[in-house]
């Protein structure tokens, strides 16, 4: 049996080959094979009407990075999601074209293809959705409906790129979205070493064995079983959870989250769960980016949970967090270090085109 590895390194020397070059002769075309680990299933969605394409990717590609996309021609979807960071940008709120922050942290791309409700809040069902929203908004890309379009329009490359790809000439909005979210798709993240452990290539140390267990086990203290429950929210192959929380950041939070979608009041603050993958990666962290590291994210969950009426229930409220020790706060970060896929940050599919293309 084929490892993921080996299924890895296939997908970047058949991305080398094409070698991502503006000449329409050899741009790649065809499907696009997406490769991923039989364990992360086949549940998603791609839309018939926007077929992943090698085409596509490679526009999609080319869109990420490009700056005209944004209103002052400063910023473009990497400016935030930056490949090194797992496509986070390290900061608490991200500051787009108008220079003022972002109401919430830049969330990871990584394994966006099987996510189904997107944003902190979950108010994009898809990613051709997704895309098009921080392209007109005020405070992150600021074009006007349109005006990335006519940008593109202008150059010399991007109609024919364009007609390539959708069969027409004509940029429009709804087409830019199209093709970055084929892009958005591609970006799969699964050769950590966790995913080495989990394949019988990697041996965990103690701390990380300890780390596993805590992560995995719910505390049960009548039958003096240590836990830190992390894998009620953040397991399965994926380490997330298709589910909104109120994880007790605060008494009364002043960001609905969810509610301000479903309007619902079991809703108020909660957020979408994040993936785990890459989490050393993606400093600060939660949806307002209030916590620095790793470290401080299990000093809240272990002492600093804060009731409110829609607190989730998997979280010990009354006794304000998990109690965890200092060696198990220490083992629980040497665990999560083991879900840094240094391939991921690393794969030239990924990056930045226009550092060795001309794009004008």
């Amino acid at each position: 049996m084929r490892s993921w590895m080996g299924y890895f390194i296939g997908a970047v020397v058949m991305a080398g080959v094409s070698a991502w070059t503006l000449a329409d002769d050899l741009m790649p075309t065809g499907p696009y094979l997406l490769r991923y680990p039989a364990s992360f299933g086949g549940r998603f969605t791609i839309p018939a009407d926007n077929p992943t394409t090698q085409e596509g990717v490679y526009l999609g590609r080319l869109l990420f990075y490009e700056p005209k996309l944004s209103s002052t021609r400063t910023i473009s979807c990497a400016s935030c999601h930056q490949q090194a960071r797992a496509f986070t940008d390290g900061l608490p709120l991200s500051v787009g074209v108008s220079g003022k922050r972002t109401q919430r942290n830049s969330m990871s791309l990584t394994n966006l293809l099987w996510v189904r409700q997107l944003f902190w809040d979950g108010r994009s069902a898809s990613l051709e959705e997704q895309a098009m929203v921080p392209l007109g908004h005020t405070d992150e890309m600021g074009s006007k409906p349109g005006q990335a379009a006519r940008a593109l329009q202008k150059t010399t490359h991007y109609p024919a790129l364009f007609k390539r790809v959708f069969g027409s000439a004509t940029i429009t909005d709804t087409l830019i979205g199209k093709a970055i979210a084929q892009f958005e798709r591609t970006l799969i993240s699964a050769n950590s070493p966790y995913d080495r452990y989990l394949q019988g290539h990697y041996q965990l140390s103690e701390s990380e064995q300890r780390g596993l267990n805590l992560f995995n086990t719910a505390p049960s203290p009548e039958r003096n079983v240590r836990g830190g429950n992390c894998a009620h929210c953040h397991g399965g192959p994926k380490l997330y959870q298709e589910v909104f929380h109120n994880n007790g950041l605060d008494q009364q939070p002043t960001d609905l989250g969810r509610q301000a979608i479903t309007k619902l009041a079991l809703d108020h603050g909660r957020f979408r769960v994040p993936t785990l993958r890459n989490i050393a990666l993606t400093a600060p962290y939660m949806h307002d980016g209030r916590l620095a590291t790793l470290e401080a994210v299990l000093d809240h969950y272990s002492e600093h949970i804060q009731t409110s009426p829609t607190l989730s229930h998997e979280l010990p409220g009354q006794t304000n967090g998990f109690q965890l020790t200092l060696v198990e706060k220490a083992d629980l970060v040497s665990f999560l270090r083991l879900l840094t896929d240094s391939t991921f940050i690393h794969d030239p599919q990924f990056a930045n085109p226009h550092r060795t293309v001309r794009t004008e």
